[in-house]
């Protein structure tokens, strides 16, 4: 799946594609699945044609050799130089979501991006594909019924109001502009596929690499591109993950961000899901994470003593339960 191929091979890959889906949605032994979709709308021409393939094509890369995700869960979606059956339309579109939801677990973990271009009439925000468009609030619709952990970055212009419409209380949503009035092509798409490449964009060097590290080594390349050029940064980039639908910048305070910082683009741990009490562990300790980072937001609010004792136990536990993890995958 997610191949840019024509002609037999093509016809051969995405059958087998198709078929490699179909068993993952019906095995009980995918207990936990990552899946990502990356959706590259109408290009609006050649020039743009070509960089968007470098992009998807690094992206799919990333997250397949880099982050590990099994190949046969990365589904791209190409522009108007597609073969039929990958090509970004909104009914393809439809039509994977609806069968990637028939499978879908809380365990799960889907990450979306959206490379391309949007569009805002003043009352409605889309996502230019090959063929009739898809709204925000189309997306919002696509979404529902996902039960697992979802990030949906918008790469376009124009994207802000993709934050406002998604947005739910542990959703990450990523926009590539903090208001609608911003019309022009960005230059964050590019940035985001470098720092999903590079290991330096692991910058809390614990071996893993979260959205949140991903969206805040894109933007400050993003801030960097137009001072180098000495031009006015005409894209500020946000993330939303709290549900108030406000978003934040990498840079700025705010309640965003907690669940971005524990959302890893990598695998928890090999053979997680093949070990029944490995797994458990897992979900514990991803639940304790979301425990302390909305404590965190407590603080000032209820009494300190309090919320000490509170955070100090959750950290307790959540560092006895990692323990757990280590020796258990030690063992599998």
């Amino acid at each position: 799946m997610g191949r840019e191929t024509t002609g037999g091979t093509g016809v051969r890959n995405r059958a087998s594609g198709i078929a490699l889906l179909l068993m993952a949605l019906s095995s009980p032994a995918f207990a936990e699945s990552r899946w990502a979709v990356i959706i590259s709308g109408a290009s609006g021409g050649e020039k743009y044609a070509e960089q968007m393939a470098t992009w998807r094509n690094d992206l799919q890369t990333a997250l397949v050799n880099r982050y590990q995700f099994k190949p046969e869960f990365v589904k791209v979606f190409v522009d108007e130089t597609a073969t039929a059956g990958d090509k970004g339309s909104a009914e393809n579109v439809r039509k994977f979501f609806a069968e990637m939801k028939k499978g879908s677990s809380k365990d799960d973990f889907v990450f979306i991006v959206l490379i391309g271009h949007g569009t805002y009439d003043g009352n409605v925000a889309k996502f230019n594909l090959v063929g009739p468009d898809l709204t925000a609030s189309d997306w919002t619709m696509l979404l529902s019924g996902i039960q697992g952990r979802v990030t949906l970055v918008n790469t376009t212009e124009a994207s802000f109001p993709f934050l406002e419409t998604l947005t739910s209380k542990g959703r990450v949503v990523i926009t590539a502009t903090d208001s609608a009035a911003q019309k022009y092509a960005t230059v964050f798409p590019e940035y985001f596929v470098k720092a999903m490449k590079e290991a330096s964009t692991d910058l809390d060097k614990n071996g893993r690499t979260s959205i949140f590290e991903v969206f805040t080594a894109a933007s400050a390349a993003v801030k960097q591109h137009y001072e180098q050029r000495g031009q006015l940064t005409t894209e500020r980039a946000l993330l939303d993950d709290n549900g108030d639908g406000k978003g934040r910048e990498a840079t700025a305070e705010g309640p965003d961000g907690g669940i971005a910082r524990i959302t890893y683009l990598d695998s928890e741990v090999v053979n997680g899901t093949a070990n029944p009490e490995l797994a458990e562990l897992i979900r514990r300790r991803r639940a304790l994470e979301q425990q302390a980072e909305e404590h965190k937001e407590l603080r000032g609010v209820m009494p300190e003593a309090e919320w000490q004792k509170t955070f100090e136990k959750l950290m307790l536990d959540l560092a006895t339960v990692s323990a757990e993890i280590r020796k258990k995958s030690r063992i599998s």
